[in-house]
């Protein structure tokens, strides 16, 4: 069992040689993809050598638990040990996506539903800057267009670390679960019966692309300026300070007016416009890839409603993994933790069975 981590073993130690050599730190780039690959490896390795360590110590105890008592007792508790390591590392093993470390731009579009729809894209937005900031992350507000009555039709926030994060908690690990349709059930601030209505705003989450992910052709994209428009600045409405850039091959559109002038505006719409090519790139790749890996990614298909939020219940229930729980008001608040962890054991245990 665990033959093959052997191999890891190796190339973690050699890993460490390379490392170790000043040399390898003048090409900064190549640097960085060593580190990262160590620090994936790091918790497998010694994972793996406490795994044999306790399987020498369970050997041990019952050689000398035959003539003492106390050796005997400890087997149990060994065993129990290896054990707990042995699905430890079944889980450090199960293959990671590529792309679990990076930040991401999370963007909310209100649906169905109309204002009620606008002002729980606002509660969502709320709930993912608290869930951020909960866990140490940092956020920035890179588009967003208001709804009249405080909501938002449309918002896109960029989401970072701070520093370096363990294997698994990088922002996109965290919130790719996240895309998709979230519905709320919930009786309108503009209801005067008292009756529930249902809506819902759609959340798409993508990787952010760095320029080295992403080759765009200048002479591929059209970009237009116009006035910006809604809530906002001086420059608002008085000036062609918005961009709108195609990217001509695929159609896809990228578009920003929050900052004050047209080229910080320009700046943020190739961001966005990168991360959904990326996007695309991805999810091209995913199609190809084989029936076990297309079954995972169907677990964040953005066409499916994912996840209600009841409020007449303070009720959340993700429809896929068949999480539910009663504490709507601290989901909202930023308590997403348990939320994501039950999408993220059921991804776990699916490719675990794949595999």
């Amino acid at each position: 069992m665990f033959e093959a981590v052997e191999e890891l073993v190796t190339e973690h130690a050699d890993l460490e040689k390379k490392l170790a050599d000043p040399s390898v730190h003048s090409d900064q780039a190549n640097a960085r993809k060593l580190n990262k690959r160590y620090a994936e490896l790091t918790p497998i390795v010694a994972t793996y050598r406490s795994w044999k360590q306790t399987g020498d110590d369970i050997d041990t105890a019952r050689e000398l638990g035959a003539d003492d008592p106390d050796f005997a007792a400890e087997v149990k508790d060994l065993e129990q040990q290896r054990e707990e390591l042995t699905e430890k590392l079944r889980l450090l093993l199960v293959p990671r996506d590529p792309s679990d470390d990076k930040d991401v731009i999370l963007e909310i579009k209100a649906g169905a539903g109309g204002d009620e729809s606008a002002l729980f894209a606002g509660d969502l937005l709320r709930m993912y800057l608290r869930y951020a900031e909960r866990v140490g992350w940092k956020t920035e507000i890179i588009d967003a267009t208001e709804s009249e009555l405080g909501g938002y039709k449309d918002v896109q926030v960029a989401v970072k670390t701070r520093g370096t994060t363990e294997p698994g908690q990088g922002v996109w690990a965290r919130l790719k679960y996240e895309g998709g349709v979230h519905r709320v059930q919930r009786v309108p601030a503009t209801e005067s019966q008292g009756r529930i209505h249902t809506s819902a705003a759609g959340v798409l989450v993508t990787p952010e692309a760095e320029e080295v992910d992403v080759e765009i052709n200048p002479n591929d994209l059209r970009i237009d300026v116009y006035r910006s428009s809604g809530p906002g600045g001086q420059s608002v409405n008085t000036t062609d300070s918005a961009v709108r850039i195609t990217h001509l091959p695929t159609g896809v559109v990228a578009s920003c007016q929050n900052e004050k002038s047209q080229l910080q505006n320009k700046e943020q719409a190739l961001r966005i416009l990168r991360s959904r090519l990326l996007a695309m790139a991805q999810e091209e790749a995913e199609r190809e890839a084989a029936d076990a890996r297309r079954s995972q990614v169907r677990t964040v298909d953005r066409s499916e409603k994912i996840r209600t939020y009841n409020f007449p219940e303070n009720r959340i229930s993700d429809h896929r993994v068949g999480f539910k729980a009663y504490n709507l008001d601290q989901v909202l608040d930023g308590d997403l933790d348990a939320v994501i962890q039950a999408c993220v054991d059921a991804d776990s245990a699916a490719k675990l069975a794949a595999a």
